[in-house]
């Protein structure tokens, strides 16, 4: 049992979406002291704004206990633009800036230099790799990945991850702290990942899949056949299909994260030519108002509830399987269960080991043909998956 009672402080770096969103919750999880960092004003100014209401919006639903209220744990939150004054009384530090290696290289040399030496740091990436941001801080054994997934009061799912370096005693802190965090759909689960890879779990699957979409992307723009109705072969809309998905991320941290795993997994990943496209013309989705989609007051347009019927759902967790088996190849989980409960965790979606069980020599005739018509190699089922040997890798 891992003892918390000297971890009162957390430092939080980064006020956006995710930084926000973990300062809440590490506020609601009764530490004594949370700072959060950002070096702009507007945006220290909305990350205030929305932890007040999220807060506001738990009390009217009688989430806290008797003697607990917003206002009472809003004073434990200190905001700050001076990036050593956030961290030099911190015993936890959590950063979340955008997903750029020399930026979160930058950061965490500077919070080697200022967070004080028992500190633990945590980099909140979703993809990249957690030794070589560690190398920056000069104490690689204090150093973990924590990825939350958003919005993190609601999901359960956080992946905590060793780096080359990090000694027992941060991993299990960092375990720890997950577990101390609240959340809406119940306790949290934490994925222990104990080296590390590419996107971790759940990236590595999703990822993995966008080779299938990239590639469907751009035989619809060849083909002409509407976007949105590939999307309606996934969801009913309002709900966001894949590619409107891909609008609300940004094209922009799509095309990054595909970039990465181009360089650290196979050149198939690079974005294709219609990614390309809206890259070069600034069109990055939600946040620029167009992208795959145009969007108004938050909401992608659609002229259509028709469907293609092109999209191939088997052939989705296909993909996913394959991946799931490749992590059991490298050793980065010991069993199946691991990644399937990641998967229900983190996504709200079946992992594909359940159904993979029964189906994996039709999928891997699947994945065959979808080579063989796309060219697109990585996807080639791996041996666990076509000899179906990973049914005895459960634990």
């Amino acid at each position: 049992m891992v003892d918390l009672n000297s971890i009162k402080a957390i430092a939080v770096i980064g006020a956006g979406t995710m930084g926000r969103e973990i300062a809440q919750v590490a506020l609601m999880a009764g530490f004594e002291k949370v700072f959060l960092y950002s070096r702009s004003i507007e945006t220290i100014t909305k990350a205030k704004n929305f932890i007040v209401n999220g807060l506001k919006k738990l009390e009217s639903k009688d989430y806290f206990n008797e003697g607990v209220t917003p206002e009472l744990l809003m004073k434990n939150l200190i905001l700050n633009r001076d990036l050593e004054k956030t961290v030099e009384n911190a015993d936890f530090v959590i950063e979340s800036v955008p997903e750029n290696m020399d930026l979160k290289q930058e950061i965490f040399k500077k919070l080697g230099n200022f967070a004080p030496k028992h500190a633990i740091l945590a980099t909140n990436t979703s993809t990249m790799s957690i030794t070589k941001i560690a190398e920056a801080s000069g104490r690689a054994d204090k150093v973990i990945g924590m990825h939350f997934f958003t919005p993190i009061i609601v999901l359960r799912l956080i992946e905590v991850i060793k780096g080359a370096n990090t000694s027992k005693e941060t991993f299990d802190i960092g375990i720890a702290i997950g577990e101390k965090f609240p959340a809406l759909k119940g306790k949290r689960y934490i994925a222990k990942i104990e080296k590390e890879s590419p996107g971790f779990i759940v990236n590595r699957l999703t990822i993995s899949t966008s080779l299938y979409l990239n590639w469907l992307l751009d035989l619809a723009m060849e083909k002409g056949i509407p976007i949105e109705t590939i999307d309606n072969d996934v969801v009913s809309y309002p709900a966001i299909g894949p590619f409107a998905k891909w609008d609300y991320f940004g094209i922009d941290v799509v095309c990054d994260t595909r970039n990465y795993f181009a360089k650290e997994l196979s050149p198939e990943f690079t974005p294709g030519k219609t990614l390309k496209t809206l890259l070069k013309e600034g069109k990055l989705g939600k946040k620029t108002g167009k992208g795959i989609y145009e969007w108004k007051e938050g909401i992608h347009m659609i002229t259509s509830n028709e469907k293609a019927n092109i999209f191939n759902l088997e052939l989705y967790y296909a993909i996913q399987l394959n991946e799931g088996c490749r992590l059991l190849e490298e050793g980065i989980v010991s069993g199946y269960k691991i990644i399937d409960d990641t998967m229900i965790a983190g996504m709200d979606m079946p992992g594909p080991f359940a159904a993979g069980k029964r189906n994996y020599k039709k999928w891997t005739k699947l994945l065959d043909d979808f080579v063989k018509r796309s060219g697109l190699k990585y996807l080639k089922p791996c041996n666990l998956m076509k000899s179906g040997e990973f049914i005895n890798m459960k634990k």
